[in-house]
């Protein structure tokens, strides 16, 4: 059986795949020579991460296919349930990519503190000529420790986040439509733990309360964060999307932080991918990443072994 990883997948999801008997091919195919490539390669397995989309028509155009699976959390360019429909089954890894993107909310979170964002742009500018004046424009630092994080959308990224605030200091707040109470579990050397029971609670109470307010929300159809709500928030806070594009009015957002309501922010992803409004990119209060939250080494190796071990197990258990 042949495996297309068409956004590419880790050498480690490539070994487990051809040690189970599978040929895996890494061509990076244009979206519009996609259907012909399946269909005269005869490709069991479709693999994809956001630079592909798998819509209806390539469905219907590539009758080979058994399987579509997505390399990350979110299915949004894959037409899940038309493909299901048509007794094709769809995988993701929703697991894999959570502690890098955690770990990314924290980058920008210490780096906004201490205005890493701004004094980035001006050391190699102004470093060698208005040394004492930079100096003196970043002395007003705050830290993180003792302040409250508040987690909008408290899945496994959002855990892992409160894992890691747990372990700075933070207080951590969470909301969530769909879970009440988690436990976190905060890892220390040799075997020791300790585990965090934390309730969820109404998100207006954590926009009032929090410090800091980090999104880790799907796709939606609506803003969650607008001008109404950032006028719920505290003064200076600050805020991060490593979530989805669009789940904040960057409109608002931009206003907010013009106004001093909003600290500073720091963005993964954007309204307008791949090309981000130039208001936001030009923002001296924004700290700006290129959507890279599950780009890390150890992420990539854990979405491929997870890939294939999903794979390995519906083809061979299903005889496929």
């Amino acid at each position: 059986m042949k495996v297309l990883a068409n956004d590419g997948i880790s050498k480690s999801g490539i070994n487990a795949l051809e040690q189970a008997g599978f040929e895996v091919l890494t061509t990076t195919v244009a979206q519009e020579q996609l259907a012909n490539y399946i269909n005269k390669h005869q490709i069991d397995v479709l693999l994809v991460r956001s630079a592909t989309t798998v819509r209806q028509d390539l469905i219907d155009s590539c009758p080979s296919l058994k399987i579509i699976g997505r390399g990350g959390v979110g299915m949004d360019n894959i037409d899940v349930e038309y493909a299901r429909e048509k007794n094709i089954h769809v995988i993701n890894t929703p697991s894999a990519s959570a502690p890098s993107v955690a770990e990314l909310v924290f980058a920008h979170l210490f780096g906004g503190v201490r205005f890493l964002y701004d004094s980035n742009r001006n050391m190699p500018l102004d470093g060698d000529s208005q040394f004492k004046s930079l100096k003196k424009n970043y002395a007003n630092g705050v830290e993180l420790r003792g302040k409250t994080i508040g987690i909008i959308g408290f899945g496994r990224i959002g855990r892992e986040v409160a894992k890691i605030a747990l372990g700075v200091g933070m207080r951590v707040i969470a909301s969530d439509k769909y879970v009440g109470k988690a436990t976190i579990k905060v890892e220390f050397y040799n075997g020791q733990f300790i585990n965090v029971e934390i309730l969820t609670e109404p998100t207006d109470e954590i926009l009032k309360k929090a410090d800091f307010i980090t999104l880790h929300v799907p796709m939606q159809n609506e803003y969650v964060i607008t001008e109404t709500e950032f006028n719920l928030m505290k003064d200076g806070v600050g805020i991060i999307n490593a979530a989805r594009g669009g789940v904040i009015d960057e409109v608002a957002l931009v206003k907010a932080l013009e106004s001093g309501k909003v600290s500073f922010a720091g963005l993964d992803t954007f309204e307008e991918e791949p090309t981000p409004a130039i208001q936001v990119l030009m923002n001296g209060r924004m700290s700006l990443t290129p959507h890279i939250g599950a780009a890390t080494n150890e992420a990539q190796d854990r979405i491929g072994t997870e890939l294939a071990a999903q794979i390995i197990s519906i083809l061979k258990t299903e005889k496929l």
